[in-house]
């Protein structure tokens, strides 16, 4: 059977389903660009440097015009942008006042492990989506512009410092701590999004059931990929 998200209309009770589903996942992905353009905008005005500032600054630009484009598929598919956008308006608030950066670094890295861990999540859960979305959604998520900013700063100031690296090491296994308690409140509050991990192409065995908010292999996953961007900045996960 033809998915709505699909075609951009519904076809029946579970094209129904599988059309809201995806315009849920569409509204985290947009809150997530509209929490990020909030972040790199205070980031450009902590910037050490002029350089830093007008990067972060074009950044944060680019987070809006993101965030618009998938606002405009929910519009698409018959949802309501605004609410879908408002659904996850308190999602980061425990995690933004659990993780205050005391540094510039820490605060660097904060962003860096938040965005890669809510990134991974929402490409997993766009493997369930029909194409035209999940070709949308990975363009908007494969945007690393921001994360190599992130990663060539913090390797150049851990070169000259091995106390940061150690402390910055440390920072990280709290953030990502913190960040993966997120994903797992959001896919509790929030069925489809769960709904969607379980039917993700590769996914052990495709249901209409939700997956379980502690679902072992999707944090696997998760953490795995966490791993991976760590060791690029020489710190352990």
């Amino acid at each position: 059977m033809t998915s709505a998200a699909t075609e951009g209309r519904p076809s029946g009770s579970e094209a129904v389903t599988d059309r809201d589903d995806t315009v849920e996942l569409l509204g985290l992905v947009a809150h997530l660009q509209h929490v990020a353009f909030g972040r790199l905008a205070d980031d450009a005005r902590e910037a050490p440097t002029t350089a830093e500032q007008l990067e972060l600054s074009r950044l944060a630009a680019a987070a809006v015009q993101r965030r618009d484009r998938v606002l405009a598929r929910v519009a698409e598919l018959g949802g309501d942008p605004e609410r879908s956008l408002g659904a996850y308006t308190r999602l980061l608030e425990d995690f933004d006042n659990r993780t205050q950066p005391s540094t510039w670094w820490e605060r660097l890295l904060r962003s860096y492990v938040a965005e890669g861990v809510s990134d991974d999540f929402c490409r997993i859960a766009a493997g369930a989506v029909d194409d035209v979305t999940r070709e949308l959604l990975l363009e908007v998520l494969d945007d690393a512009a921001h994360a190599e900013l992130a990663v060539a700063a913090l390797e150049s100031a851990g070169a000259q410092d091995e106390v940061l690296v150690s402390r910055l090491a440390l920072w990280g296994r709290r953030l990502v701590g913190e960040a993966l308690g997120v994903v797992q409140q959001a896919m509790a509050a929030h069925p489809s999004l769960a709904r969607l991990v379980g039917n993700r192409e590769g996914a052990p065995e495709a249901s209409t059931e939700p997956a379980p908010a502690g679902d072992p292999k999707l944090f696997g996953e998760l953490t795995a990929e966490h791993t991976r961007r760590m060791s690029r900045l020489g710190l352990t996960a």
